[in-house]
């Protein structure tokens, strides 16, 4: 277990590090599984996951279960992005700017989830030209911020966004992080790959919506939830009072606010398994 009394410079500074790090062999997901409560939270969320899975039988899961979590989770997100939208609404076609781009995303989530470790940074400007089409202009689909530009500010509560330099450099370290082998369970990597993009914005608009899709695919490709069934999206929501402040915790928190956003991880993932259609259709 991690003592969250070390220095910063331990387990956190090396991640960051790492994160910035072009060529790198460590596996810098696995120590943070040692930070207290992290290792059997992520275990008791797995098994919430598992559970629902094996209820019903994986092989019993139809395409239209997937479309339905999917469909939730796109509402949950866009409404945690600013969306007024109504569940039926957005079921009917309806909607807004944000539901469109959520709803978009998930006609190719499902096929671009494999490719999270082998191109990372392709899968997510693709998911970004998917968000933003109503929310940018149509040369920033796609598009990661350059220091032209100014500082993206569209998740409320966090700390400004860093420079586009620190900006690349983090993203290009998590990107190749990806790449390597991990010993750490997928939704603490999932969780990591939601914070690191959620406080990078690395684009101009839609960060959010991006980095909550981004989850969601790192959970698929990891085997956590291959058939996209639970909904973390709505995880996310139902806890939104403490959204934005565990992001900025994990900005600014050091190991404590990573700790504490890995806590809040698990949580979610324990509802999205709750909240699964498949739950719904048997009561």
């Amino acid at each position: 277990m991690l003592n969250l009394g070390t220095p910063a410079e331990s387990v956190l500074a090396a991640m960051r590090l790492h994160l910035r790090v072009r060529f790198m062999s460590a596996d810098v997901f696995e120590p943070l599984v040692g930070l207290e409560g992290v290792g059997s939270a992520a275990r008791a969320a797995r098994d919430a996951v598992d559970v629902v899975l094996r209820d019903r039988g994986l092989r019993k899961v139809s395409a239209d279960m997937t479309a339905e979590a999917l469909l939730r989770g796109a509402h949950a997100s866009a409404v945690l992005a600013g969306s007024q939208a109504t569940l039926e609404e957005v079921r009917r076609g309806g909607g807004d700017a944000w539901t469109a781009g959520a709803v978009r995303m998930t006609g190719e989530l499902m096929s671009l989830a494999p490719r999270m470790d082998t191109a990372p940074v392709q899968v997510w400007t693709r998911l970004h030209q998917l968000a933003a089409v109503e929310l940018g202009s149509e040369d920033q689909l796609g598009h990661l911020r350059t220091s032209r530009e100014p500082l993206p500010d569209d998740i409320p509560g966090l700390p400004p966004a860093p420079p586009a330099g620190e900006m690349w450099e983090r993203l290009h370290g998590l990107a190749q992080a990806l790449a390597r082998p991990t010993k750490a369970p997928g939704l603490v990597v999932a969780a990591i790959v939601h914070a690191e993009l959620a406080v990078l914005r690395p684009f101009p608009a839609a960060n959010g919506l991006v980095a909550r899709a981004a989850e969601r695919a790192v959970l698929v490709a990891k085997g956590i939830d291959p058939l996209s069934v639970t909904v973390p999206e709505i995880g996310h929501f139902e806890l939104r009072a403490s959204y934005a402040q565990g992001l900025r915790d994990y900005a600014d928190g050091g190991l404590v606010g990573v700790q504490a956003w890995l806590l809040r991880s698990c949580e979610v993932i324990a509802l999205s398994a709750e909240r699964s259609p498949l739950n719904l259709s048997t009561q």
